[in-house]
């Protein structure tokens, strides 16, 4: 029997996306030429491989079964298939997508773009904004470089440690905390709050490190990005509490005043985060190595 490897790759995104329209929009073909794919895949294997189930497709035992299979078979295919060459970067001509969190952006961002422009000039950035829910970019191949404090845990998604950060109080100048002689646990819960969140959420680990000292805050509000949380803080009384970080230089530009968290809190870590289908491309790990170079905090 003759194989068609191109069924690898349909097999592969019918399995993640889990529906043809799905799998056809990942491998950038038609709905219906993806519909012949998975009648060739069902001819091939005798398994119907997805069936319908009220308005949804349901992976058959078998299909949950070879998955994992398929993912690294296929993987292992396009490692051997891959071109085998040089990096000329005064030709390279590629857009990159990178989902990375906004503070990380004003951080590293103009620093990677001025690199990637002086050495490569034919290479695009594109920074877009994380999702409030999660996504599966990086394995979709919608996104090739993910940087945030999250560690990504599926098993073919790359992560890299690039740096750390305390947190930091963040005030106006004038601020009551900063006429106090010491910033202490309680005159820091006793003050009002506010959380960054893109999700919205109203407490963090800040509250759990704050009940095994037998206190409590009150958060009044939340904002999605550092930046919009900072514009609360400069007109107000209201406090966010931040990595250092991120946060230094955005906050000193906009006049405002950074105090020392009073109590233990685990420094935030940020990852570097890719598919491991991008593990031996040249200009992948170009751009990975520029990246952390540019998201480490200035000294």
């Amino acid at each position: 029997m003759q194989l068609d490897l191109n069924l690898l790759a349909a097999l592969d995104a019918l399995l993640e996306e889990g529906s043809v329209a799905g799998a056809a929009a990942r491998l950038h073909v038609t709905a219906p030429a993806m519909s012949r794919s998975l009648g060739r895949i069902r001819r091939t294997t005798g398994d119907q491989i997805l069936v319908r189930t009220g308005r949804t497709m349901t992976p058959t035992p078998y299909a949950i079964a070879v998955q994992a299979q398929v993912h690294e078979l296929l993987h292992q295919v396009q490692g051997v298939l891959a071109p085998s060459r040089d990096l000329d970067l005064t030709t390279l001509e590629r857009t990159f997508t990178l989902r990375w969190h906004d503070a990380l952006v004003a951080l590293g961002g103009p620093v990677l773009l001025a690199a990637v422009r002086e050495q490569a000039p034919g290479v695009r950035l594109r920074f877009v904004a994380e999702s409030s829910i999660d996504t599966p970019g990086l394995r979709r191949g919608e996104v090739d470089l993910e940087a945030n404090a999250n560690r990504p845990t599926a098993p073919d998604v790359r992560a890299d440690r690039v740096t750390e950060s305390r947190h930091v109080v963040v005030v106006r100048r004038g601020h009551p905390l900063t006429r106090a002689e010491a910033v202490t646990a309680p005159r820091y819960a006793a003050a009002e709050h506010i959380t960054v969140s893109r999700r919205g959420r109203l407490g963090n680990t800040l509250d759990d490190a704050l009940a095994r000292l037998g206190l409590t805050r009150r958060v009044v509000a939340s904002a999605p990005t550092e930046k919009t949380a900072f514009e609360f803080v400069r007109g107000s009384d209201l406090l966010v509490t931040a990595p250092e970080a991120t946060t230094r230089a955005t906050a000193e530009d906009l006049g405002l005043a950074l105090l020392p968290l009073p109590f233990e809190l685990p420094p935030v870590t940020v990852y570097l985060s890719w598919h491991q289908r991008y593990d031996t491309d040249p200009a992948h790990i170009w751009l990975r190595d520029l990246a952390r170079t540019a998201l480490m905090p200035p000294m």
